[in-house]
């Protein structure tokens, strides 16, 4: 199979192109939507932004869903970032339609139709690829786990549940919440009652 007989696949057919063959994914459930989504909105804020800035250090390009061809394989990562100070600009597709300028990060939502690939044949390839940072958000296990790539192959640096407050690398100038990555809501802060003043003596 050639990358253009993998970008002819229709879009809703959820098709990489690994190893020479086509790998279909199922169709994603609501949990892995939301941690999609989360997981996206709790980092574009702080980060999908030029460097600065209080509590927002900036400095990415971030996007989701986007074709590449990286290590060997056609992919369509769940998350994916740049550095702005290696990609001045946004990476866009070359002639064929698919990015190939080699992500700073990934991130991959798991499923029980894609867990083996993710943990398996896209690990390899992201590796080899030269991705610095895979992360593995897990609806399921309700887990976050971290991989930074050394030379033998990528090494877990952090492994965390849904009520721990993280600072992930390479995110790890903001702490987050890992329930708030995986969809939960935020909690916000409970807004005091006002005290009514004591009576004047005019009224």
């Amino acid at each position: 199979m050639t990358i253009a007989g993998w970008l002819a696949v229709p879009e809703e057919a959820r098709a990489e192109l690994i190893g020479g063959r086509l790998v279909y994914q199922g169709m994603p459930g609501p949990r892995h939507g939301r941690a999609q989504l989360g997981a996206g909105s709790r980092l574009r804020d702080p980060y999908d932004r030029k460097p600065g800035g209080a509590g927002r250090p900036g400095g990415w390009w971030l996007s989701q869903e986007v074709d590449m061809y990286i290590g060997g394989i056609g992919c369509r990562p769940d998350l994916v970032g740049w550095r702005r100070d290696r990609f001045p600009r946004l990476p866009e597709p070359d002639a064929r339609g698919v990015v190939t300028g080699v992500p700073d990060w990934i991130c991959e939502v798991l499923s029980p139709s894609t867990r083996q690939t993710d943990w398996g044949s896209k690990r390899l390839a992201y590796h080899q690829a030269g991705v610095p940072f895979y992360w593995l958000l897990d609806p399921e296990s309700e887990t976050l786990t971290v991989l930074h790539r050394a030379e033998q192959g990528y090494l877990v640096v952090l492994v965390a549940g849904k009520d721990e407050a993280v600072r992930a690398p390479p995110f790890d100038a903001v702490e987050i919440v890992v329930g708030e990555m995986l969809g939960e809501e935020r909690e916000e802060p409970e807004s005091e009652t006002p005290v009514p003043s004591a009576p004047t003596e005019d009224g």
